[in-house]
């Protein structure tokens, strides 16, 4: 039966929970509406906690790909199940129903095409069977506690096709938006805490119910714990419901912070429309703040104020924006993880100008003066978005969510978009972004239909600059931003100064002009394609820097700098220091590290290494370790230079090249010295998340020994080589299904070989394990006569 209504779901749901077999009977009744131009002959539902239901599931698959193995040795009793008995119309007429393979979606097909505007009412009968909390929070837990989210029916979004997504454990359901009245019925002993307005309660010696009610609303989230942790903290327009805590902050000021944050986020983005805001621990576990404060509790950095207004605003953000902006969560996240980190900036800029990362620790001997305890709070987001850029496995804003690598989907590509807002800010003024957030936020807060393309129409319509290259080079590539001075020629009144763009990305540079550390003039630069030539007014300029503030997220900052003065181009100054620090870009950095070795023929051996390595991956690296061998009293040691080189994100995507070598004594009097120069190409698939990869080694293997004159015929040590080899590595390691296999060739003046390996091992669905390895090898020549080389 179809009839006409306004264009808005509506979902009445009874639900009673059992603590003891740990499921939910549910009735639900659901008012479909057709807001699309097309006529539906069938209708698709989330059934997002079948996701735990066996091994085969995309999530037990997805946890496959991460090395998690939880889902797939769990018993009967800890995964779940969704057991559907009918699907009927106002009518009481069934309709056919099943479920698409073995996905987490429901299809209806229904008695008549539903024409656009028309509704439908479905009543379903079906009964949950949680999931252990183990595998991601959501579920049951021992302890008697429940998390409840995305666990009942809800209907799949049609927009010119059916977006039908699986329950990966992204937190990215994409569900039509609805007006939900939920009577829900749970054990007694038991505290709830919801995101939606509770209307009544009512208990007996047994159990509780309480009516939630929710108007434009993705779903219901519940949490339920066996004593009251959650308070209620009103704040002028809404109230917050929050189990956060920090135990040496004040509960009274914790309240203050709260007021605070509430206030700062409607400022910055408008007004909250709901009641209600559940800002969770659990929440807040699944997307951390990641860093220093990651740290026991014990050598914990930072003020118990500055970490609970960090930690609650990061949760209230996250929930804020999820509740109130409905992009598609899976193809179009890059949007609320800009808003969301950018705000997260701006609020350290606002109220902690001069919070460092290292928060105490900055000031402490010994260590502040490393270039970590001198780095700003807010400098984290591009260290971090800046650790995967450096490996080549950062990837496009744009990427759909379940592509992500889980480095990318937890943490990089949403530093990547805040930082992205706030280099935009710079180019543009902070006025214009600021403003186009709030109107963005005003014009689409509830929209069932919000896109990316229009928080783009709003900020292209706030300035007047083109701003292209922040959608089509920023956003939906994974191309690097990097840019150096070339040359520069001077006049008494102008500079005339070459920039190349050495990674070809169309984006905006930012220049500044230095003179004892004080910016005397600042300039934007855009359409370099692959270098420019500008000539700007003199100001009493002694040094020329790109990207001085370090507000663009750009690949390599330390071929930025030009000194108007002096013999050298970049004048920096030279720094030695003791152990690895963070990349510092205006000094040339040497790291060192006393050493001591020891081996029973040089004995004792202090010495020193001596190395460019920082936190972040860089393409040339090298490391000198000389000692002193205090029975030989002669020099030993080790010495290496490598040099990496990224191509496409796909395919060949590696080439490295090193060259290493050491030298020791193995008798008195008698060394051995080796040199390896070894080449290297790696391949991946296109998939990023996929665990193979495809490795081509080429190396020569060098082993001399210099030995003393009176027992040089009468030793016997392994001999004198010089090995070319060459080795093929095709490996994916899966812990469901490990293959690996190679194919190594060796070559000497002496003999030559060939060698294969293959290994196969299958995690069977009874958790029994198959281990295959089939090795063979053969001498093509071998005239040592002797088995070392077997």
């Amino acid at each position: 039966m179809k009839f006409a209504t306004s264009q808005s779901h509506h979902n009445q749901i009874t639900a009673i929970l059992d603590g003891t077999t740990q499921t939910i009977q549910i009735q639900q009744r659901f008012t479909y509406v057709n807001t699309s131009e097309a006529m539906l002959s069938e209708l698709y539902f989330n059934d997002w906690n079948h996701a735990y239901a066996n091994k085969n599931t995309a999530l037990a698959l997805r946890f496959g790909e991460e090395f998690n193995r939880s889902l797939h040795l769990a018993k009967a009793k800890e995964q779940s199940q969704t057991t559907l008995q009918s699907v009927v119309d106002t009518t009481y007429a069934g309709l056919d129903w099943e479920r698409v393979g073995n996905r987490d979606l429901i299809r209806i097909a229904l008695e008549q095409p539903l024409a656009p505007g028309d509704a439908i009412a479905l009543f379903f009968t079906y009964t949950l069977k949680l999931p252990d909390a183990r595998f991601t929070n959501y579920g049951f837990d021992p302890r008697n506690g429940y998390y409840l989210k995305d666990w009942y029916l809800t209907p799949a979004v049609y927009d010119k096709g059916w977006k039908l997504y699986d329950n990966l454990n992204l937190d990215d359901l994409y569900t039509e938006i609805t007006t939900t009245s939920l009577y829900f019925t749970y054990p007694q002993g038991l505290f709830l805490a919801t995101n939606f307005d509770e209307k009544s309660l009512a208990q007996s010696s047994k159990e509780q119910s309480v009516h939630l009610y929710g108007t434009h609303r993705r779903g219901c989230e519940i949490i339920l714990n066996s004593r009251k942790q959650f308070t209620r903290n009103s704040t002028p327009t809404f109230t917050v419901v929050t189990d956060l805590e920090a135990k040496k902050y004040d509960a009274i000021f914790q309240g203050i912070s709260i007021d605070k944050i509430a206030r700062f986020i409607e400022e910055h983005l408008g007004t909250y429309p709901h009641s209600n805001l559940l800002v969770s621990e659990i929440a807040y576990n699944r997307t951390p703040l990641y860093g220093l404060n990651q740290l026991p509790g014990f050598i914990r950095p930072y003020d118990e104020q500055f970490q609970f207004e960090m930690k609650f605003l990061k949760t209230a953000l996250r929930s804020f924006l999820q509740e109130t902006l409905f992009l598609d969560p899976r193809t179009e996240r890059w949007v609320n993880d800009a808003l969301h980190i950018y705000l997260m900036i701006k609020y350290v800029e606002e109220y902690y100008p001069e919070q460092k990362l290292a928060g105490k620790l900055s000031k402490v001997w010994g260590f502040r003066n490393f270039h970590l305890a001198q780095m700003d709070f807010n400098e984290q987001y591009a260290f971090l978005s800046m650790f995967v850029a450096r490996k080549n496995i950062d990837q496009a804003l744009t990427t759909s969510n379940d592509s992500l690598i889980k480095f990318n989907h937890k943490i990089a590509n949403s530093y990547k978009a805040g930082l992205g807002l706030s280099y935009l800010a710079g180019y543009i003024g902070k006025k214009h972004i600021d403003h186009s957030v709030q109107s963005f936020y005003k014009a689409y807060c509830l929209n069932p239909r919000v896109t990316a393309t229009d928080f783009k129409t709003i900020i292209e319509s706030s300035t007047s600059k083109d701003i292209r290259w922040f959608f089509e080079e920023y956003v939906a590539t994974d191309k690097k931003i990097d840019f150096t001075i070339k040359k520069v020629r001077k006049t008494k009144d102008s500079l005339t100064v070459v920039i190349k763009n050495k990674r070809n990305t169309k984006v905006p540079i930012s220049l500044f002009g230095l003179r004892n550390d004080t910016v005397v003039s600042h300039y934007w630069f855009v359409d370099i394609d692959t270098s420019k030539t500008v000539t700007l007014p003199r100001a009493g300029e002694e040094r020329l820097v790109l990207n001085y503030d370090q507000k663009i997220p750009e690949l390599n900052q330390r071929d930025n700098w030009k000194t108007l003065n002096g013999f050298f181009s970049s004048n920096k100054k030279l720094k030695f220091q003791f152990f690895k620090d963070t990349e510092n870009p205006y000094y040339h950095q040497i790291f060192y590290v006393p050493s001591v070795l020891f081996n029973l023929y040089d004995g004792l051996s202090p010495g020193i290494r001596l190395y460019n390595t920082t936190f972040l991956e860089r393409p040339f690296n090298y490391s000198i370790a000389p000692a002193y061998s205090s029975l030989e009293q002669s020099l030993i040691g080790s010495a290496g230079v490598s040099y990496r080189k990224y191509h496409n994100s796909t395919g060949l995507y590696r080439s490295s090249y090193s060259l290493s070598g050491s030298t020791s004594h193995f008798l008195a009097d008698s060394r051995f010295t080796t040199i390896t120069p070894a080449v290297s190409l790696n391949w991946r698939p296109n998939n990023l998340i996929s665990n193979r990869r495809k490795t081509l080694l080429l190396r020569y293997r060098s082993v001399t020994r210099d030995v003393a004159d009176n027992i040089a015929g009468i030793i016997d040590t392994d001999p004198d080589y010089g090995v070319l080899n060459m080795r093929y590595f095709d490996v994916d390691n899966d812990i469901l299904h490990f293959t690996s296999w190679f194919i190594d060739a060796q070559h000497a003046g002496n003999f030559s070989k060939l060698a294969f390996e293959m290994e196969y091992r299958k995690l069977f669905q009874d958790n029994r394990q198959l281990n295959l390895r089939l090795y063979a090898g053969k001498f093509l020549r071998n005239n040592t006569g002797s088995d070392f080389f077997s």
